[in-house]
């Protein structure tokens, strides 16, 4: 890139004009619009004459439909029928405002709504009544941003380097972040690599989709690769984005590139999908990290109850405050069919949808459908402080219905953390970068699949396990005294006894309160008759003896009531006999449950003998309460033990530090 950095500061230097009117968060408001404004102008600028010519031509005639005619005047797919261009308006200075508004107005209908997005006619006059209107558009014309003097790919740099500054005064949240190029570049190699034949076919068109595209930048960077590889192919680039900032930039790049713009829609992707019947070849995306989906939960939560596994939903929903996972089964259900050549996606996520969940959670379900369809090809955990906004480890997820006959049945897990290189200087969070030797090696370990020092390649059920219930057998024993009265008369079915329901019949009430406390002090007297038991620890002889004392005492006790009196009067006793259920089966105590993970490719019965039975005998399995869960933990299949320091030379350092310490004290008290 030529002085990217030097093109960014003169943009940036530009703040120094709004200072006043604007505060730093709204820098990017005037900013923005007003870089995409100088590059379409700067595209349009060489052929401007001409196309005015051609609609002067055209004006009043029979052709309805110009935007044909006057795109191939431009030689790209949008116009400006204004007279004005950034040099003209600068040799008007009274008029600024209603001619910048009369230029804005003069684009192609959809160049005109994307720039729209940016809502910048609204400010128009705002700064034109603080005197600044002039100076910024003055400004903007010293910089050259023809895509001769500017590359679509350092222009994205470009404008996201400008908002990653503007989220960093801003306080942006770590998950609202963008892509850097070379992570997308080995996104793109990794998505492409088994199609190179035929992606290097003449005349070939695939299809690529990016569900949170942001300002564009996964869509740039797999087409220009696609042009590198085969200049006979074409990629149709899709992408959706609800930023109306972020959308106006990949709109205003993808229609300079002459991709078609009605691709780039605007709106959220889940509640608003401008794709619903499209499968794609190739799918791309790095969904916000850790934002909760509140919002849209209503929506999504109804249309996985009621459309199942025949929308986007059915296999599961992640927990609210983070929807990552939700990019993943949207993209899922845009696949094409394996008869139709099948789909290969890739996705950036942070640690959490790789192990968050226990069997049975929505995210853990969706990790097993995934898996189990065996549609998860390889996962790369890429170095941390890769991003702007964020310095967390993050990992590449590979998902194809279309896995080359070798890679069947496998998952395979590339350890990249290692390669990447210092940068000299730092932009924001990033601190770290994937260099195009590195980018090379972490390829060629993918493409190899073999497993090594960075690599690891395991069956599909290696990652899946049951949860098993363990429970053990309830065992209480039984007595009447002050300590187990007192909590009789805590319990919540017994206190209910003398709390009245007819609260606007106060007379009834009373009464009925009343009663409640005399069929209470009742059953407290007949039950202190069998305090004479001391402890019984057999539940049903216990029950036995109560039934009597309630019987003589002629009290009809409800069932519930009962139980909970039971209750109250017990104790867990590890000498008592076992409770037992009508058919004679232990009962469960829930205290004393417990869970195991069973690797799937266990024998369950072994495992229990081996691990549980040893130290609870009497433990058994509640088969009906299984759950198979799935989990990928990456850093357990590649950690290396750092055996600690010798003691000695720890003592000799700190006998180092406690010298340095003792010489700069004498020092100060010198």
């Amino acid at each position: 890139m030529n002085n990217f950095g030097a093109k960014v500061s003169f943009i940036w230097s530009v703040a120094d004009l709004l200072r006043g009117p604007y505060r730093p968060n709204q820098f990017k408001d005037i900013m923005l619009p007003m870089t995409v404004l100088r590059r379409l102008d700067c595209v349009l600028e060489p052929t401007k004459e001409k196309a005015l010519e051609q609609q002067k031509k055209l004006a009043g005639g029979k052709v309805k439909n110009v935007d044909p005619i006057l795109c191939r005047a431009t030689g790209v797919p949008f116009y400006n029928t204004s007279r004005f261009t950034f040099e003209k308006l600068k040799g008007d200075p009274n008029n600024i405002a209603a001619n910048l508004t009369n230029y804005i107005k003069g684009f192609s209908a959809r160049a005109r709504e994307i720039v729209e997005h940016f809502g910048f006619e609204e400010h128009i006059a705002k700064l034109d009544k603080a005197d600044r209107l002039y100076l910024v558009v003055s400004k903007f014309c010293e910089i050259d941003l023809h895509p001769n003097a500017v590359s679509n790919i350092e222009m994205g740099y470009i404008f996201e380097e400008l908002i990653r500054r503007f989220n960093e005064a801003s306080n942006e949240e770590a998950g609202d972040h963008f892509t850097p190029r070379e992570v997308i570049r080995l996104m793109v190699n990794l998505l492409f690599m088994p199609d190179g034949d035929i992606l290097t076919t003449k005349g070939i068109v695939k299809t690529l989709y990016d569900p949170a595209c942001g300002t564009g930048g996964m869509l740039s960077v797999a087409e220009g690769y696609m042009r590198e590889l085969n200049p006979d192919a074409r990629l149709e680039v899709f992408g959706q984005d609800y930023n109306a900032q972020a959308h106006a930039i990949c709109g205003s790049d993808m229609m300079i590139k002459g991709q078609d713009i009605e691709h780039i829609a605007f709106g959220n992707s889940f509640t608003d999908d401008h794709f619903p019947h499209h499968k794609f070849d190739y799918m791309l995306a790095n969904p916000p990290f850790g934002v909760e989906w509140k919002p849209e939960a209503d929506l999504i939560a109804r249309e996985h109850e009621e459309q199942g596994f025949g929308g986007r939903f059915g296999a599961g929903l992640p927990r609210i405050n983070d929807g990552s996972l939700l990019f993943l089964l949207h993209m899922i259900s845009k696949m094409k069919d394996p008869k139709e050549g099948g789909t290969r996606l890739g996705i950036v996520f942070n640690g959490s949808p790789l192990f968050t969940g226990s069997a049975g959670s929505g995210e853990s379900e969706i990790r097993r459908w995934i898996i189990e369809n065996d549609w998860l090809e390889a996962i790369v955990a890429l170095p941390d402080q890769l991003f702007y906004n964020t310095g967390i480890y993050t990992y590449l997820w590979i998902v194809t219905n279309r896995k080359e006959r070798n890679r069947r049945g496998k998952i395979q897990l590339v350890d990249g953390t290692s390669f990447f290189k210092k940068m000299r200087k730092s932009l924001g969070n990033k601190r770290n970068e994937i260099c195009d030797g590195q980018r090379d090696d972490i390829t060629r370990l993918y493409g190899s699949f073999r497993s090594g020092e960075h690599v690891r390649i395991f069956d599909n059920a290696d990652f899946g396990y049951r949860r098993l219930t363990v429970e053990r057998p309830l065992r209480l024993n039984f007595a009447v005294d002050k300590e187990r009265i007192a909590r009789l008369k805590e319990a919540t079915p017994f206190v209910n006894l003398a709390t009245s329901k007819k609260r606007k019949d106060t007379k009834a009430a009373e009464k009925e309160v009343e009663e409640g406390l005399e069929f209470q002090e009742a059953i407290i007297r007949a039950l202190e008759g069998l305090s004479t038991l001391e402890i019984v620890k057999n539940r049903d002889k216990f029950s036995e003896a109560m039934k009597e004392a309630l019987k003589n005492a002629d009290l009809k006790v409800p069932a519930p009531l009962f139980k909970a009196i039971l209750m109250a009067l017990s104790e867990r006793d590890d000498t008592a006999d076992i409770c037992a259920d009508r058919d004679g089966n232990p009962e469960p105590d829930v205290e004393l449950r417990d869970y195991e993970n069973v690797p799937l490719k266990d024998n369950v019965g072994e495992y229990i003998k081996r691990e549980v039975l040893p130290h609870v005998p009497d433990a058994w399995v509640d088969e009906s309460k299984t759950k198979v869960g799935y989990e990928i933990n990456v850093n357990r299949y590649f950690y290396k033990y750092t055996p600690p320091r010798p003691l000695k030379e720890i003592e000799t350092d700190l006998k180092r530090i406690e010298k340095e310490i003792a010489d700069m004290l004498a020092e100060v008290t010198e």
